[in-house]
C-alpha cells in the first residue's frame, strides 16, 4: 500500500528513543523529510545519526517558548510541518500515598503540556495552510486507572478529549487530529514503570512483568515498530477520513466497546 507520505515533512517530538525513534525512522523510510526533538541532545544527536537527512533540535517542551523556537527552527530548516507526531514527555509515577499537589502539576506539565505547546502554535499554522495531521501518542492510562499512574492517567484522558475536540475545531481547515493509546510497550519508559509497580508491590520487577504480561491475552507487550506503523497509517492520506479518535493498542488488556 503506498501511503502517499514521499516528500512530506514530519516533526516528531521525543524522537530520539522508544515509540518516538521508531515513527522518526519509519516515515523517513516511507519518504518523509522528518525532523526530531527531545531534550537531551546526546540521545537526539545519535538518533539523528540513524535516520538520513534528519534534522534534530533540542529543545524543553515544558516551556511553551522553547517549544514556539523549535517550531520556527524547523519550519526555517525544511519547510512547512505537514505531520506532527507527539510522543514526548511522562509523568512519573508515584504511589498514591506519596502523591502531593505538585506531583500532579508535574505530571501535568510532563505529559499534557508537552504536547500542547506544540499542538497549539502549530495547528494554527496549519489551520493557515488549511493542511495538517497530528498523531498524538497518549497512553491507556488516560483509561484505565493504575494506583501508580494517577496524575499520569488524568494528562493522558486531557489529552484525549483536546485530541477529540481540536479534532472537531479543525476539521473544516483541513485539519485531522488522531490519537494512539499504546499499552505495554517494550521501551524504557514502560521498564520504569514496572520497577515503579514492583515497589508499590513489594515484589520484584521480573515478578512485576510477569504479571502485566498475564493480563495482556496476546501475551507479550507491543514493539515501538508495531506502534509506528500504526502512527504512519493515520499519517497518510489512506486514513484521511479518520480523525477525532483515540485508537487503543493494548493487546486486548482491556475490550471494551467505546
Amino acid at each position: 500500500m503506498d501511503l502517499g507520505l514521499s516528500r512530506k515533512i514530519a516533526l516528531i517530538t521525543g524522537g530520539s528513543k522508544g515509540i518516538g525513534l521508531a515513527c522518526a525512522e519509519l516515515l523517513a523510510r516511507e519518504g518523509c523529510r522528518v525532523a526530531i526533538t527531545s531534550r537531551n541532545k546526546a540521545n537526539l544527536d545519535a538518533a539523528a545519526k540513524r535516520i538520513k537527512g534528519c534534522f534534530a533540535q533540542a529543545a524543553d517542551l515544558t516551556s511553551p517558548t522553547q517549544a514556539a523556537h523549535m517550531i520556527d527552527a524547523v519550519e526555517g530548516e525544511i519547510g512547512p510541518i505537514d505531520i506532527l507526531v507527539n510522543s514526548a514527555g511522562a509523568a512519573q509515577r508515584t504511589p498514591p500515598d506519596d502523591l502531593e499537589p505538585a506531583g500532579w502539576r508535574a505530571a501535568m506539565d510532563a505529559k499534557f503540556f508537552t504536547y500542547i505547546h506544540v499542538i497549539d502554535p502549530l495547528i494554527k499554522r496549519m489551520a493557515a495552510r488549511r493542511n495538517g495531521i497530528i498523531v498524538n501518542v497518549i497512553g491507556n492510562g488516560g483509561k484505565v486507572a493504575s494506583p501508580t499512574h494517577i496524575a499520569g492517567g488524568a494528562a493522558n484522558a486531557a489529552l484525549m478529549l483536546a485530541t477529540a475536540g481540536l479534532a472537531s475545531a479543525y476539521a473544516s481547515r483541513g485539519i485531522r487530529v488522531v490519537g494512539i493509546n499504546p499499552g505495554l510497550t517494550n521501551t524504557d519508559r514502560v521498564a520504569e514503570g514496572l520497577r515503579a509497580d514492583a515497589r508499590l508491590s513489594g515484589t520484584s520487577p521480573e515478578e512485576s512483568l510477569k504479571r502485566a504480561l498475564a493480563r495482556i491475552p496476546l501475551g507479550r507487550m507491543a514493539e515501538p515498530q508495531e506502534i509506528a506503523r500504526v502512527v504512519c497509517f493515520l499519517a497518510s492520506s489512506q486514513a484521511s477520513y479518520v480523525s477525532g479518535v483515540t485508537i487503543t493498542m493494548d493487546g486486548v488488556s482491556t475490550p471494551l466497546v467505546v
